[in-house]
């Protein structure tokens, strides 16, 4: 009788001792398998009056979620033109088990290698626990895990040798949650996360190189905004140097009620954050009405969920969110709007991309020059007013005040595409990369990843017969003539 991975792993878990802490970390693991996960909260819904047809809030196939509180999830080295991300796997088709992953795309050789087991998360189900990867001055790789708040710690690993993903060390362990990190050339790391000191409250703190992280419990962060609750999303400006945050706000603390976008830069390494008019802030910010306020969406009663955050030519950010009038999922809660917030030097401008079924379809934007793009699972899915959908391509020939949808990237699909991620500095063919799954039940989830023009996609091996292997083409399918 055949003996389950999972089974294996808890059976290893029982074992007191070292065997303990390294579990399965820094080893091989046999393909690339996302992990589902979803809240458990259709039971609270329907006890408030909601009939719970349309599942939680999320679900589905969330090696890649949360793509507006983890970043960035891959980046490109032309150094050795490999795309090296890392995302949330697990263990067996019938498990739910999380397994934080590390592994590249090796451009040259259009092929990627069995992923590494960076850490075992001992039964952990959560992609809330989801790692975030950049890369030093030396090469090295380093992969920051988020926990969950106070209930489980995060960790920061350091890849023992440049440009690989074969083995890491840990560097710390403490509490850090939706961690965004950055490496500033010349100045070190720049680590945006947030802490549950007061409901989820935005902190930063830097490193040089990455030896001198404060450890629990005598934290000392500096505080970047603390009124209610917030999620963030990041940005480095490599040619300004600058890192920037959008962030949304939860009236009384409550985070199904997230609205409004706020928006802080600092160009000298945290030491004095701005407005994107230059004016000066004074941090943390600790009230509602604030110089940073960009969209006061609460004043429309409109809920906000921020996905992206860029620079335009110009370096004038860009941010896009998907905005809806409620967060339960199901039609009543429609329009969910695709949106564009614009900083043009004078003022901040909204444009509207397109519309979906779920407030959780989140994709990612592309700008180069007057023409940007938008990769999302905007489009109506096999599972609809799920999370989720199929994939398209959304673009404007002039920098984002007109849209239209240029291609459907997937179709006919089985199971719901979502949160389509990207690399920072993207490199074709790997410019966006997403999972799928069932998004109303339990299912397998696969992961993907398309070129910047969505005529090509892929999906990486599921199971790996070799060391080594090409992705597997799907869109347009090898075999059709």
């Amino acid at each position: 009788m055949r003996m389950k991975l999972s089974t294996i792993i808890l059976l290893i878990l029982l074992i007191p001792g070292p065997l303990f802490t390294q579990a399965l970390n820094n080893s091989k693991f046999l393909g690339y398998r996302g992990i589902w996960f979803t809240l458990g909260q259709t039971e609270r819904m329907m006890a408030a009056g909601y009939s719970g047809s349309y599942g939680d809030k999320y679900s589905g196939g969330l090696s890649f979620a949360w793509s507006h509180t983890i970043a960035p999830m891959a980046i490109y080295a032309p150094e050795v033109d490999k795309t090296f991300f890392v995302y949330g796997g697990t263990t067996e088709a019938d498990d739910n088990y999380l397994l934080v992953m590390a592994s590249y795309y090796d451009h040259k050789r259009h092929m990627v290698p069995r992923p590494t087991i960076v850490r075992d998360q001992r039964g952990i189900d959560d992609p809330h626990d989801n790692p975030s990867i950049t890369i030093d001055d030396e090469g090295y790789i380093w992969v920051f895990i988020a926990g969950r708040g106070r209930r489980r710690p995060g960790q920061i690993f350091r890849a023992v040798e440049p440009y690989s993903v074969d083995k890491f060390e840990k560097i710390i362990s403490r509490e850090q949650t939706y961690s965004h990190i950055w490496h500033v050339p010349g100045n070190g790391f720049m680590h945006l996360l947030t802490l549950y000191t007061a409901g989820r409250e935005l902190y930063w703190e830097t490193s040089s190189d990455g030896s001198d992280w404060t450890p629990e419990p005598a934290r000392d962060l500096q505080k970047l905004a603390g009124f209610g609750g917030h999620y963030q999303v990041t940005r480095l400006d490599t040619l300004n140097n600058r890192t920037a945050s959008a962030f949304n706000y939860h009236p009384g603390g409550n985070v199904d009620l997230r609205t409004n976008i706020y928006y802080v830069e600092t160009d000298d390494f945290g030491r004095t954050w701005r407005t994107a008019d230059g004016r000066e802030l004074s941090v943390p910010l600790d009230n509602r009405d604030n110089p940073a306020l960009v969209v006061d969406y609460e004043a429309e009663g409109r809920l906000a969920y921020i996905t992206k955050l860029l620079f335009d030519g110009d370096g004038n950010p860009v941010i896009s969110a998907v905005t809806s009038g409620g967060y339960m999922p199901g039609p009543e809660n429609d329009p969910r709007i695709w949106e564009i917030i614009h900083w043009t030097g004078i003022e901040w401008e909204r444009r509207e991309v397109t519309r979906s079924d779920h407030n959780y379809d989140m994709g990612s934007l592309y700008i180069d020059g007057d023409k940007w793009s938008l990769i999302g699972p905007a489009l109506p899915g096999p599972q609809p007013w799920h999370t989720g959908g199929e994939v398209g391509l959304w673009v404007s020939e002039d920098s984002g005040r007109t849209w239209r949808l240029e291609r459907q990237v997937t179709a006919d699909s089985p199971l719901n595409h979502s949160y389509v991620r990207r690399p920072p500095n993207p490199s074709d063919p790997f410019f966006g990369i997403w999972a799928d799954a069932n998004s109303s039940e339990f299912s397998i989830s696969r992961l993907f990843f398309t070129n910047s023009t969505g005529d090509r996609v892929y999906m990486l091996p599921y199971t790996m017969k070799s060391d080594f292997e090409e992705p597997v083409q799907l869109y347009p399918n090898p075999a059709e003539p």
